[in-house]
């Protein structure tokens, strides 16, 4: 009776897997990266997890999943004019209850295209806890920024090749479930692959094995045949030119992206410079992680320049919370457990839906309603960026 139950399953593992194209279709090229994004408008909006949630289980296990919740955060978005979020995913959420985690991303589809917001999901990511765990998570760590962050597949998981046919049905159902669905923007595969999370323990040799991972996962994603892009975003080296000095990790990550993202959060004046750099890709730029104030990041400098350039922009954080990233990365060797920060690091809103500074949803609001390439005189400069260059 076991060797029947093993071969049969088995078998519904083999036709998951070849339930969507044998070939992956090709990377866009920039002619059809660039003419999906004219039909978007200058995208604006914050990576997104509700203020009752930890990290990506807590948002999305069935135990506590809380739309009411999420309907109001996203509710607080558009009234902003915000019109994205980048919403992150986790593959053992997938693994555990393939049908529910399907529902509940079309749940959350419905919630946000009725506040006109288009997500951004990330299938996998390198940051923090490399030993996520599904079920019951544990409490914030008092004064600590993000505690409870977890990895997506995790180091175990990195190291056992074995486990990539999960993956593979991972990525593959949950892209090819939603492949053709207008609710969805795109697909960010990785989030910052080569980020070593240091403060975490017994991640030796992890870059190889993600940027091993990755490759396969853009093939896989891209055999699902989405109509949406795919993007893994750069963030970490100092030079993202065409044919530069950049890791293997960003040469493929700019190489495979069907449109270009990227992170930064420091000084306006490097912003600019890194958005100049990305220009010769003719693709269409996303900034899916900016905005920490005490790192000199912020809504009043770096979100005028993205606009002005029409670069898609997403601030960290959203409703201050149970990930707590209103304290700066420091909190990590220092806990703000006596006092708050002189200044929030991340966040837009309070718990209670109050703006941190009226001052920054304004000129939010501001810049969404004004066409797009143009700055209101209001919010800072109104002149025209260079033309892009062409190879």
């Amino acid at each position: 009776m076991k060797l029947i139950v093993t071969m049969m399953t088995g078998l519904a593992t083999s036709a998951l897997l070849v339930a969507v194209p044998a070939e992956a279709r090709g990377r866009w090229t920039e002619a059809q990266a660039n003419a999906w994004y004219a039909k978007q408008p200058w995208l604006v909006g914050a990576n997104f997890a509700p203020a009752n949630a930890i990290n990506q289980f807590e948002m999305w296990q069935a135990e506590t999943w809380d739309p009411k919740r999420i309907d109001y955060e996203l509710g607080l978005a558009q009234g902003i004019g915000m019109n994205t979020m980048r919403v992150f995913l986790h593959d053992q959420l997938w693994t555990k209850d393939p049908e529910g985690f399907r529902q509940r991303i079309d749940a959350f589809l419905t919630i946000a295209q009725r506040h006109n917001i288009k997500p951004l999901f990330v299938l996998f990511d390198s940051c923090w806890d490399p030993n996520p765990v599904a079920g019951p998570q544990h409490p914030p760590i008092p004064g600590v920024h993000n505690s409870g962050w977890v990895q997506s597949p995790g180091m175990a998981g990195l190291r056992d090749r074995a486990g990539w046919p999960r993956y593979k049905a991972y990525v593959q159902g949950v892209i090819g479930a939603f492949a053709n669905d207008p609710r969805v923007l795109g697909w960010d595969l990785w989030n910052e692959p080569d980020n070593g999370a240091d403060q975490y323990k017994g991640q030796e040799g992890k870059e190889p094995l993600v940027r091993a991972l990755l490759a396969q996962v853009f093939d896989w994603a891209r055999a699902a045949e989405p109509s949406q892009p795919l993007t893994s975003g750069v963030w970490i080296g100092d030079d993202w030119t065409p044919g530069g000095r950049g890791s293997p990790m960003e040469k493929l990550q700019l190489g495979q992206s069907d449109v270009i993202s990227f992170h930064d959060y420091s000084w306006p004046e490097t912003f600019e410079r890194r958005v100049r750099q990305l220009l010769p890709y003719n693709r269409p730029l996303l900034c899916t992680e900016y905005m920490a104030r005490g790192n000199g990041s912020t809504f009043d400098n770096s979100l005028p320049i993205g606009k002005r350039y029409n670069v898609a922009m997403m601030n960290w954080g959203f409703v201050d919370g149970k990930t707590q990233t209103r304290l700066p990365w420091d909190s990590w060797k220092k806990p703000y457990t006596q006092d708050e920060p002189t200044i929030w690091f991340h966040e837009v809103f309070r718990g209670d839906g109050t703006p941190y500074r009226a001052a920054e949803t304004d000129l939010i609001r501001r810049l969404s309603a004004a066409p797009k390439g143009v700055v209101p005189a209001a919010a800072g400069a109104d002149a025209p960026p260079p033309r892009r260059a062409r190879r």
